[in-house]
């Protein structure tokens, strides 16, 4: 019968909704309004505070005497969306030595800004650990260039320093954001530390009022790829009964189904699909022959599938499509109708051993002369055993 990997099937469905690269631009987001509460901080007006239980004693850090004017053409060039001209004159205060350790950390968070809007990453990412490491910004503006950072190192795939960052960001600010934390299990996902990531991701789940799909998918692809397949189900169940209409959601649960080798729930629910004619794609078509052909005698419901999907035009016309065809109609005594299907198999097969298949059967249905041309057509495309070809040739 036919092999099917239902891991693979789970990951094709997640794996364009999981690894987005939107967090960046949220960071950034963030990161921007930052500079404007720094320089708020340092005027009338309070900035909110938002990591109110970090432990980093915040700085009183003060511009030099000497900077002013220029750190005063650098927020006017920023504000103005000058990127260039806002990196240039931060570089000039990062190099100048009258500028102190507040000028410098400054000026490097705004380049940071400015090079990543004009995608520089490795600037932004270079100025952005300089501001850190100079530990003059407030909290705000400390913890949300350690957020981007970590952000960015992820995105270039330094998972390693990236997870370093995002580990020193959260003993420090104490922030408990899901968001925040969904970042972290999503690259502790990417790097395979799946144990790893549950916990983190359950956080993340139950301290948001409305946890996103996304981060429920991405939990239970976690539990699947930990071997942890009862809670993937489980999880996979929620979901699809939070939301009925949702063709990916009713997809993953029969996926999940197919890994805990529930072959009749993952049957039942790519049925109800196909029966509201959601099926609309090849591989959804492949996966419910698949577990047909993966459960005792549903050869008949393999063949219906088949026949549906090819006269619709939405299976191809493949050598495994016919394949599958022919082995189902053979052992459910439908026999002239497999040797149909393996004749239009066995030309599209890389080898011989389709050809070599349908010489067998032939033979044991007495059609020798048919038998002994398949046979040929066999050794002509190649097989592993030629004497099983000549055997059936050399018939008398």
């Amino acid at each position: 019968m036919i092999s099917h990997s239902p891991k693979k099937a789970v990951l094709s469905v997640l794996i364009a909704t999981l690894l987005g690269g939107v967090v960046v631009a949220d960071a950034f987001a963030q990161a921007r309004s930052s500079d404007r509460n720094e320089r708020r901080s340092k005027g009338s007006a309070k900035a909110e505070v938002l990591f109110p239980e970090a432990t980093r004693t915040e700085p009183n850090g003060k511009p030099s005497s000497k900077m002013g004017g220029k750190l005063q053409k650098l927020f006017a060039a920023y504000n103005k969306d000058d990127y260039a001209q806002t990196r240039t004159l931060a570089d000039e205060i990062i190099a100048s030595a009258d500028a102190n350790d507040y000028d410098k950390a400054v000026a490097n968070q705004l380049a940071s800004q400015a090079a990543y809007n004009l995608d520089d990453g490795a600037a932004t990412k270079q100025y952005l650990q300089q501001a850190i490491a100079l530990n003059q910004l407030d909290n705000n503006g400390h913890f949300q260039a350690m957020l981007m950072l970590a952000q960015l190192q992820l995105q270039d795939e330094q998972y390693a320093e990236g997870l370093a960052t995002l580990d020193k960001y959260f003993a420090e600010s104490k922030s408990a954001k899901p968001e925040e934390l969904v970042i972290k299990g999503q690259a502790l996902y990417q790097t395979e530390k799946y144990a790893e990531a549950i916990p983190v991701l359950k956080a993340a789940i139950a301290a948001s009022p409305e946890p996103k799909d996304n981060w429920n998918q991405l939990l239970m692809a976690s539990y699947a790829e930990a071997g942890q397949t009862a809670e993937a189900v489980k999880e996979a169940e929620a979901l699809a009964a939070k939301n009925p209409a949702d063709k990916k959601a009713q997809l993953n649960l029969a996926s999940m189904y197919m890994q805990a080798d529930q072959m009749d729930k993952a049957a039942a629910v790519m049925d109800k699909l196909r029966a509201a004619g959601q099926l609309t794609e090849e591989r959804e078509y492949k996966q419910l022959y698949s577990i047909y052909a993966n459960t005792d005698n549903k050869e008949r419901d393999v063949i219906a599938v088949i026949n549906e999907g090819l006269e619709k035009g939405i299976l191809k016309p493949d050598h495994q499509v016919y394949l599958a065809l022919a082995q189902s109609y053979y052992y459910s005594d439908q026999v002239p109708q497999a040797i149909e299907a393996w004749r239009k198999a066995a030309p599209l097969s890389k080898d011989g051993e389709t050809y070599l298949n349908l010489a067998r059967v032939l033979h044991s249905e007495g059609r020798i002369p048919e038998a002994k041309q398949a046979a040929r057509d066999a050794l002509a495309k190649g097989v592993k055993n030629p004497a099983d070809a000549n055997k059936i040739i050399n018939l008398k």
